[in-house]
């Protein structure tokens, strides 16, 4: 069922809602569809990672979907600084629950000294590949096409 959103003058498909979580129920009571929409909005991961090119050059970024958000950089969909220098290798990412702790480890990470963000790659990742390979494989091009 599609509604009209007045105040974005938009339509809406009240059967998927653009937070992701259940249908909305319209005759549910007001705090149990907000507590639905709440839980789901709340039980996301967040990723903060850093992407490299083959010259290593550096992208430390945040986002809720990683693999969304690794295509976007591979595909030059966004324009900017990974576009420019073609940084779409993941190196490196960590995972929480909270955007605020994703936000303030972005943050912390982009205002260190490229040695130390060099160090925290190699503790995890010391031959510095791509950690996302896999992900973008072509169906037949992995171990078993190489017979």
């Amino acid at each position: 069922m599609r509604s009209l959103d007045k105040k974005h003058k938009v339509a809406r498909d009240r059967e998927a809602p653009l937070w992701g979580g259940p249908p909305v129920d319209e005759d549910a009571p007001y705090l149990e569809r907000h507590a639905r929409k709440y839980l789901a909005m709340t039980t996301r991961d967040y990723f903060v990672y850093i992407l490299a090119n083959p010259t290593r050059m550096l992208y430390v970024g945040v986002t809720n979907d990683l693999k969304r958000r690794l295509y976007e950089h591979r595909n030059k969909l966004i324009p900017g600084y990974t576009r420019q220098y073609s940084i779409s290798r993941l190196v490196f990412f960590e995972t929480t629950p909270n955007v605020s702790a994703a936000i303030a480890r972005e943050k912390q990470i982009k205002g260190w000294i490229r040695i130390k963000k060099l160090a925290l790659i190699e503790s995890q990742n010391p031959a510095w590949s791509d950690l996302s390979a896999a992900w973008y494989e072509p169906p037949g091009a992995g171990s078993e096409g190489a017979k």
